[in-house]
């Protein structure tokens, strides 16, 4: 009964999205679910184990994932006796299409004698989710669900805005929609609950989401993590570059000590490639931030093996790592688009050649200068050896992570600005020793290191958090692959040989 309305929701999501604008789409964060996601995600959930199933789906869309759920109930052997589905969408355009959803979840479950209520609240899912699980004497009891199947809009919260201010009044700072809605739908579940969602794999790692993991590990059992080979796979039509993850998580019962992690090329879940990993493999145990990774196969067991015979931290080394100081429109006024008296260099992304930074620049937008001033001071370094990377990367570049160094002898100037699309590895905000500069940016640009980042970071930002989360070769080592940088970097192959040489890696 439900197989052709499945068919029609993936023809409703293109027209749809063809007669939206990318943009608007964007606006409120609003990405429709292809049904061959929604029926994987749908069949993550275990047995019915329930006479009375409550579905919540928040950012319904088009309702495509309750749908699949609903379908997958009234298929089973041991079928509820009751199903109640709680759609939250307040994007009028789409409540037609929404309601003749329900309204065909309503038929199929008749057909197969199952008692349905469909109910579509077209309001703040956050002010209502927050309102129906806050504690307390006068709190208004809220609904709760046996399972909860979402798709949540993807969308940064402004610091201001009244959704950011409720969720923090809950307990809960978070700067995005997404990591908002599935905090609160896990609230919002019975013991034994399950939730199954599809958002950014952002939330695994970075300083911006660590109370957001925190709460929803302490909350959920982690079960099930499925990741995309590409990007562009999960949402192609809808040109979202973001990786997205989907996760199945149990409200808190007794934890399990394996997770199954999975990967497919795209939608083709019939070629699903799974496993089964130790839980502390996924969120180490003694990890502060509690970022999770993804070791998906047994390449990344080697890598992870690998990565373990380098055990200095940061800290150990006598190093720090922080964002460039130089906001450049914020000193507009300041910039200078080519060296002159009275101003330093100014070092962007485009300075990068070769491993080093490359100072002035000869083509390009960005200033080359900064002129000195009492306001601008305090944003300088001293000159030294420092070691640099992007805080972004291109979706085409090879590495995540690209490390260049500041040589102090290749630029004549007692201070240097660095901009803040930048990282910069420093010695007590001061230079570090040529050679240990030298190792570093060999090290960070090894495809070793970047292979280990990709398993805890799903994103092109590269964050002075995730850079320190990292451990490194001792400073003696860094010292002796330093000694084999000339006056450029060495290509990747070379590198890893050089890696392989020095540090004894297998």
């Amino acid at each position: 009964m439900t197989e052709p309305l499945l068919h029609t929701l993936d023809h409703v999501r293109r027209v749809h999205n063809g007669r939206t604008q990318r943009s608007e789409r964007s606006d409120i964060g609003q990405f429709l679910t292809p049904t061959a996601i929604a029926r994987f995600m749908a069949s993550l959930f275990e047995a019915n184990r329930c006479d009375q199933v409550r579905i919540l789906d928040a950012g319904a869309g088009a309702g495509v994932l309750f749908l699949a759920y609903v379908e997958a109930l009234v298929g089973e052997v041991k079928r509820p006796l009751s199903i109640e589905v709680v759609a939250y969408e307040n994007d009028r355009s789409i409540l037609p299409e929404l309601q003749n959803t329900m309204t065909r979840c309503a038929a199929a479950c008749e057909d197969a004698g199952i008692v349905f209520n469909g109910e579509i609240r077209s309001e703040d899912f956050i002010a209502a989710a927050i309102a129906g699980s806050e504690e307390g004497l006068f709190a208004r009891p809220g609904k709760t669900f046996t399972h909860a199947i979402l798709n949540p809009p993807y969308k940064k919260i402004n610091s201001q805005s009244v959704a950011r201010k409720r969720l923090a009044a809950a307990g809960m700072e978070v700067s995005n929609l997404y990591a908002a809605f599935v905090w609160l739908a896990a609230r919002l579940l019975v013991p034994g609950g399950e939730l199954a969602a599809i958002t950014p794999r952002s939330f695994c790692n970075g300083p911006y989401f660590r109370r957001f993991r925190f709460a929803f590990l302490d909350m959920m059992n982690l079960r099930r993590i499925h990741v995309f080979d590409s990007r562009k796979k999960a949402f192609g039509d809808d040109n979202v570059l973001q990786e997205n993850i989907i996760y199945h998580a149990v409200r808190k019962e007794m934890k399990d000590e394996q997770i199954v992690v999975s990967s497919s090329a795209g939608l083709d879940f019939e070629k699903v490639v799974t496993r089964s990993v130790s839980y502390e493999c996924v969120v180490l145990p003694k990890d502060r931030d509690a970022f999770i990774h993804l070791v998906m196969n047994h390449d990344d067991d080697r890598v992870v093996e690998m990565m373990r015979q380098f055990t200095a931290s940061l800290p150990d080394l006598g190093l720090d790592v922080s964002t460039g100081r130089v906001v450049d429109f914020r000193a507009r006024e300041y910039l200078r688009p080519e060296p002159e008296a009275g101003a330093v260099p100014l070092i962007y992304p485009v300075h990068f050649q070769d491993g080093f930074v490359c100072w002035p620049a000869t083509h390009g937008k960005k200033a080359n200068a900064i002129a000195l001033s009492g306001q601008t001071m305090d944003l300088m370094v001293e000159a030294g050896y420092y070691v640099l990377t992007k805080r972004f990367s291109s979706k085409e570049e090879r590495r995540r992570v690209v490390a260049v160094v500041y040589d102090p002898r290749r630029i004549a100037a007692p201070v240097v600005g660095f901009e803040n699309h930048l990282n910069y590895f420093h010695a007590g905000g001061k230079g570090m020793p040529e050679l240990m500069a030298k190792g570093l940016a060999l090290y960070l640009n090894s495809s070793l290191f970047d292979r280990h980042f990709r398993l805890f970071s799903g994103h092109t930002q590269v964050n002075a958090t995730d850079l320190r989360k990292m451990t490194y070769p001792s400073r003696k080592e860094l010292e002796k692959i330093g000694s084999r940088v000339q006056e450029r970097m060495p290509e990747n192959e070379v590198i890893d040989l050089i890696l392989k040489e020095e540090c004894r890696t297998p």
